[in-house]
């Protein structure tokens, strides 16, 4: 009889198991880069929408007080009528009684009048909060193009 030499590996080296794990790192890395760029793209997308829908809001406010919020009165005219606003629409002007924050969690700014003689500008300052920035701390603006 023959004698067979089964060659049968029952456990991994070491190197073969640093390899894969080198493996899994980088694809998580990759993976987990691509996912936060998604999540501070729908940020933008959020809070530019919301720029829409309170600028709608504001203007419908002008439409039914006869002017606009000042700056005292803020956003929260929109929500909660003030003391000399004939005309307010019961309920306020947002599905929500209260004013949304941008995609960060930061309050949006309401300046009125604004700069190039528009009567209001509403403003996001991006992910830093803070007036200018780039990327992604870009400051967002009602009067932007969208």
């Amino acid at each position: 009889m023959q004698k067979r030499n089964h060659n049968n590996r029952k456990a991994f080296t070491m190197i073969e198991i640093i390899a894969v794990l080198v493996i899994v790192g980088l694809l998580a890395g990759v993976a987990t880069t691509s996912f936060m760029s998604r999540i501070e793209k729908a940020k933008v997308i959020t809070t530019k929408t919301s720029l829409g829908q309170l600028s709608t809001a504001v203007g419908q406010f002008y439409l039914d007080v006869g002017r606009h919020p000042d700056e005292d009165e803020g956003l929260e005219a929109i929500v909660m009528e003030p003391a000399d606003a004939e005309g307010w629409a019961p309920g306020g002007y947002l599905e929500s009684d209260e004013v949304p924050t941008d995609g960060w969690g930061n309050d949006f700014v309401y300046l009125s009048p604004a700069e190039n003689d528009r009567p209001f500008v509403i403003i996001s300052y991006g992910a830093d909060g803070e007036e200018g920035g780039e990327g992604n701390d870009t400051d967002l603006k009602s009067t932007d193009a969208n």
